[in-house]
């Protein structure tokens, strides 16, 4: 597990959560699952699929998918290198509800970062410009987000399986066209997935900060993984990250000066935007004291 302890939680009701029916066996759908990773940056809570009781919630070693219709475990295999990565993978259990919807839906609105080919996004969404958000917990801000700008795409890139299944499930329930779902690693995504100049913007909100200063390596705002970032990123693209880790805001601060490619469009940490849903896992954190830092950089023309 991840060394912070927190675990977050998108808790704002205008997204209706999908009801948990459970699926029937003659879909083929397994009333428990398997997922192999945690949360892509940040340990999600396994509660946000408000149909599913704790009794549902069964472990089961072995893939969940074996038949490829959902989320792989290991996307890339051995295809790329081993690395010091920002997320820590774990198994965590899957709703019967999470479980059909990703049966359901992953064929069209899911993709592996296999790191083998490339995402057409144009096709992918229809011809919307696309912003990348890494790292979505249960997927509710995002399905908010997607909701408050229907014209904007968002490719929402984790490995916490429940999180998928429920920010499908969500994206179904609400007529939510503009969303898709990456299942790996961010950077495998962005090196090997994702042509150069092809992204309208990048969200990290709330990553996990690896407090421990000997795991300060694993967090993901670092400067090789921003100078790759800024590569794909189109001119005008906006970079917007969010954290109530006080350090870890102040390394975001400094790396994202430090690129060349980007320019910050407040003196320092940005004002808190509107646009950006007031999560639960956040109102906790300011009722502790904890300060909740945006940063907003542009890349240049």
């Amino acid at each position: 597990m991840s060394e912070n302890p927190r675990t977050p939680e998108s808790g704002s009701q205008e997204i209706s959560v999908p009801e948990g029916a459970a699926p029937s066996p003659a879909d083929g759908i397994p009333a428990d699952g398997t997922a192999s990773h945690g949360n892509a940056i940040d340990g999600a809570p396994e509660s946000g699929d408000a149909g599913a009781t704790g009794a549902s919630r069964i472990r089961r070693d072995g893939p969940m998918f074996p038949d490829g219709s959902g989320p792989a475990a290991d996307p890339a295999g051995d295809h790329h290198e081993r690395r010091i990565r920002s997320f820590q993978p774990r198994r965590s259990r899957v709703s019967p509800s999470q479980a059909a919807a990703l049966r359901r839906l992953w064929p069209v609105w899911g993709r592996d970062i296999d790191g083998l080919s490339r995402i057409d996004l144009d096709t992918f969404f229809d011809g919307r410009p696309v912003v990348l958000e890494i790292g979505f917990g249960m997927g509710e801000a995002t399905a908010q987000m997607a909701a408050a700008d229907p014209d904007t795409g968002i490719l929402a890139c984790d490995v916490h399986t429940p999180g998928q299944g429920n920010l499908l499930a969500l994206a179904e329930r609400n007529g939510l066209t503009n969303i898709r779902v990456a299942n790996g690693d961010a950077i495998i995504l962005l090196r090997e997935m994702l042509a150069p100049g092809s992204l309208a913007g990048l969200r990290v909100f709330f990553p996990d900060p690896w407090p421990k200063k000997r795991h300060h390596k694993r967090r993901l705002i670092q400067p090789d993984f921003i100078s790759l970032a800024t590569t794909r990123l189109a001119p005008g693209a906006l970079v917007h990250c969010a954290t109530d880790w006080e350090p870890y805001a102040e390394q975001m601060l400094a790396v994202l000066t430090a690129e060349p490619t980007l320019h910050n469009l407040y003196p320092d940490y940005a004002p808190r935007p509107a646009f950006r849903p007031l999560t639960k896992f956040e109102g906790q954190g300011l009722d502790k004291g904890h300060v909740v830092h945006d940063l907003m950089f542009r890349r240049g023309e």
